[in-house]
């Protein structure tokens, strides 16, 4: 299948106002792990003017604010930004493109996203207009998730689909690229003309009651992890869960599972 922006974007955006809704509950569990690691990388403290880009329902913005910053964010997705605004009634939300970002030159001293980058249909693109909102020596700083083999959620489930299912039965449309390894963060940073550019691997734990819920959360704020166990036979998934649970054994503690994460923090420099 032909890369096609037009897809991507209409793919994503579909997925997004679809999980907007459970996204607090189930995944954002998981994603909210490294907002202090990429607020950290982007320098962001008390007076920073910073913009959280794919905002989501606006935790990366609420969480600069209580550090002290001028927050905003931004994001397509109507749903998530109506969410947003209802959690943080005085930050200020915007609906955007990432790859044209509504906002003048040199507005923020620090521009962050967390796991939004990889999901534009040209991630480069977004960092580039993260580059033009900057100030002069600004901040820009992202989260990515690492490949499936590196990370234990993602490794668990497709190895349960590779056993009792099919990796290929998701038809959604090819990404442009991969961004998923410290060096394709650092080259994609300067390739959109940043300096310093830097890329480290961030571990944390996710804790769970059961692969049910990991699976929960990946069917409820994600979009192509999603879209793939959707996508299996509904015969299977059962073998699916019991493959994961058994894997998963691993990391119980008590009652529950303590599931190692990992993401990919990204930072760079604005001359």
């Amino acid at each position: 299948m032909d890369f096609d922006p037009h897809a991507v974007r209409a793919f994503e955006h579909a997925s997004w106002q679809r999980v907007a809704v459970d996204y607090g509950d189930t995944f954002a569990a998981a994603t909210r792990l490294f907002i202090d690691p990429l607020l950290d990388a982007a320098r962001v403290g008390a007076q920073t003017r910073v913009l959280d880009v794919c905002c989501g329902p606006g935790l990366v913005a609420g969480a600069a604010a209580a550090r002290g910053a001028a927050a905003a964010g931004v994001d397509f997705s109507p749903a998530m930004l109506e969410l947003a605004r209802a959690r943080h009634p005085c930050l200020g939300f915007s609906q955007g493109d990432a790859e044209a970002l509504p906002y003048a030159a040199g507005s923020f001293d620090a521009v962050v996203a967390n796991f939004g980058v990889h999901h534009v249909p040209h991630p480069t693109a977004a960092l580039a207009e993260m580059h033009r909102l900057l100030a002069p020596r600004g901040r820009a700083a992202f989260t990515v998730w690492p490949r499936p083999d590196r990370n234990a959620p993602w490794r668990l489930l497709f190895d349960a689909i590779r056993t009792h299912g099919a990796l290929d039965a998701a038809k959604t449309p090819p990404p442009s690229g991969s961004i998923n390894s410290e060096e394709t963060c650092r080259a994609a940073l300067t390739q959109a003309g940043f300096d310093n550019a830097g890329a480290e691997l961030v571990e944390r734990e996710w804790a769970v009651k059961s692969v049910h819920e990991v699976i929960a959360a990946f069917r409820n704020g994600t979009a192509r992890t999603a879209a793939l166990i959707d996508a299996q036979d509904a015969a299977a998934l059962p073998a699916i869960l019991a493959h994961m649970a058994e894997g998963a054994e691993r990391y119980r503690r008590g009652d529950g599972l303590h599931i190692p994460i990992a993401a990919i923090v990204a930072w760079g420099v604005k001359p």
